[in-house]
């Protein structure tokens, strides 16, 4: 069952940014969003939080800036996730700038698995590095970082994931989640964290003097294209910090001063950079450089972003859009096959999902389990073997608001010590493995956890938005408006309501409902993507604006999210 319900708003809090100038219904958006103060919707780069503040990055500015000038040869290890690539990309080309000796190492998740292994440490040796630096990663990494103390390699550890117990013995840790970090931003990417320490190292190498007229400062504003990428396809939630560095990339971006791999992307996916958004960073660039990571290697992906041959950017965008489609297809195939898993099983009698497929492909299970978890509202997990001796699987989660999935997997192994080898994550999504054989057993204790934390009204689907539209808004420069505006996870694109009449409905490609909707005089087109099931006459939606050209005509189209009859 699907609930629509509109979300509070503070008249006061609205009423406030009105008289600063905003639109009324911006301020509605951004008052209901938790915007009481006019000067919490300023984007410029003077908000940003100062790296002072970011526990760990005066000490990694110190030890870069002997490292730079010391000549020390610096190697990266990456994340191979869209948050690790761009970090990665944020760090190769901004000590670059700074005259450092550095290249980077990126882990293939099918091979090492993620994190900074001692296994990933004896690879690295092999280039003979005198530093280490982790990007979006590194803070579990206590074998590693020890590892690399024993072959006489220095480690600094840039991550934002929460850490364990006991953090790495390295030289200087940046991570506003350590102990002791009073950083507010405590949900700035991977990314975010990376552009920081660039920020300490300059203010570091200022104070020794060492800019002059041979010398110039470097322009780090140059890499906030790639620091909105990543944040964005990361899905942290855009608090006022996040939102700044998203805003400022997404205005580099527009202005066409971007790097020639984000510009390639770009074209890639068919979307206009100049009228970029974060849904164009989230749903078409972020995918294709997340395929590279899931299907072969992300240095394809890292080298897209690193390069400055246009040539070459292209080249590999267009392989990086060939892998998406790949993607999309494996993924399609193996939704097709969890539904069909799932049609002899009741859901609704379930509060969990776990599917197993032995011919899963492991690096798409955790989009699978999104899906699932979209289309039946219950925390969900799906497996795949971990390789190819068929003894172990990884299984990747993803879960509903209210039942925090990394505390369940933390449940599940204090009460069945010997089930899960390893497991981490947040609320939100988690991974693990177990042996294969083990994957009823945890089925069994999932469920068990899901009856005891979740009710019925936590398995009732509640879609916010933002209430009825008025009729004067359902314009093009309305919804260019909205989307000049920072929108992504903790701070939600609008999603309006309201009652229409059906005039007519169509699929389209056998899988999206096409519609003509009637309201008082006005007539819409609408289009609700991946559903078929017909609507009533009458009907209440949630929907999204945008903007549909034809022939340089742009119209207002409706996106359907959902209908309650």
């Amino acid at each position: 069952m699907t609930r629509i319900v509109t979300r509070a708003c503070s008249p006061a809090d609205a009423e406030a940014l009105i008289r600063h100038g905003l639109h009324p219904v911006l301020a509605r958006l951004y008052a209901s969003r938790g915007v009481c103060m006019p000067d919490e919707i300023e984007t410029g780069l003077a908000r940003l939080v100062p790296p002072v503040a970011l526990k760990g990055c005066e000490d990694a500015a110190a030890l870069l800036a002997d490292s730079i000038e010391g000549k020390r040869r610096m190697l990266v290890v990456a994340d191979y996730d869209c948050d690790g690539a761009t970090a990665c990309a944020v760090a190769v080309r901004g000590l670059r700038m700074f005259g450092a000796q550095i290249d980077y190492l990126v882990p293939n998740r099918f091979e090492y698995g993620y994190g900074l292994t001692p296994e990933i440490v004896a690879l690295a040796a092999g280039r003979k590095p005198d530093l280490l630096i982790t990007v979006d990663n590194g803070i579990a990494s206590v074998d590693g970082v020890e590892a690399a103390n024993a072959l006489g390699i220095e480690v600094l550890v840039t991550d934002h994931h929460l850490p364990g117990d006991a953090l790495p013995a390295a030289r200087a840790i940046v991570n506003p989640n350590q102990p002791g970090c009073t950083f507010p931003s405590k949900c700035i990417a991977g990314v975010g964290v990376m552009f920081y320490v660039l920020l300490a190292l300059r203010a570091e190498l200022r104070r020794r003097g060492a800019f002059g007229d041979a010398r110039p400062e470097p322009r780090l504003d140059g890499l906030l294209d790639l620091v909105a990428l990543g944040t964005v396809a990361d899905v942290v939630k855009l608090d006022g910090n996040n939102r700044v560095l998203v805003a400022q990339g997404l205005q580099r971006i527009r202005k066409g001063r971007m790097q020639p791999g984000i510009a390639a992307l770009f074209r890639a996916a068919a979307r206009d950079a100049r009228a970029a958004s974060g849904f164009d960073l989230g749903f078409a660039l972020g995918p294709r450089l997340n395929a590279a990571g899931r299907l072969s290697d992300m240095s394809l992906g890292i080298e897209c972003l690193t390069t400055d041959d246009v040539g070459r950017a292209w080249e590999l965008a267009q392989q990086l859009d060939t892998m998406n489609r790949e993607r999309r297809e494996i993924e399609a195939g193996m939704q097709q096959q969890a539904l069909a898993d799932l049609s002899a099983i009741d859901p609704a009698g379930s509060t969990t999902i776990t599917l197993f497929n032995e011919t899963w492909h492991q690096g798409v299970i955790g989009i699978v389990a999104g899906r699932l978890k979209e289309k039946f509202h219950r925390p969900s997990f799906t497996f795949a073997l971990a390789d190819d001796s068929g003894k172990t699987v990884k299984g990747s989660g993803r879960s509903i608001p209210g039942f925090h999935l990394r505390d369940a997997l933390d449940l599940i192994s204090k009460r069945e010590p010997e089930l899960i080898s390893k497991f981490g994550g947040h609320a939100m999504a988690a991974g693990l493995t177990i042996a294969t054989a083990d994957v009823p057993r945890f089925t069994v204790a999932f469920e068990a956890v899901g009856r005891e934390w979740l009710n019925e009204n936590a398995l009732a689907r509640v879609v916010e938005t933002d209430g009825d539209l008025e009729d004067a808004y359902f314009t093009p420069q309305f919804v260019e408006m909205i989307d000049g505006a920072v929108w992504g996870q903790g701070f939600p694109a609008p999603v309006f309501s309201g009652e229409f009449d059906v005039a007519s409905q169509a699929l389209v490609k056998d899988k999206h409902l096409k519609l003509q909707l009637l309201r008082g005089r006005q007539r819409f087109n609408a289009i609700w993507f991946n559903h078929t099931d017909t609507l009533p006459a009458r009907t209440t939606l949630a929907y999204r604006l945008a903007s549909d050209t034809w022939n340089g005509v742009s119209r207002v189209q409706l996106i359907v999210e959902h209908a309650v009859s």
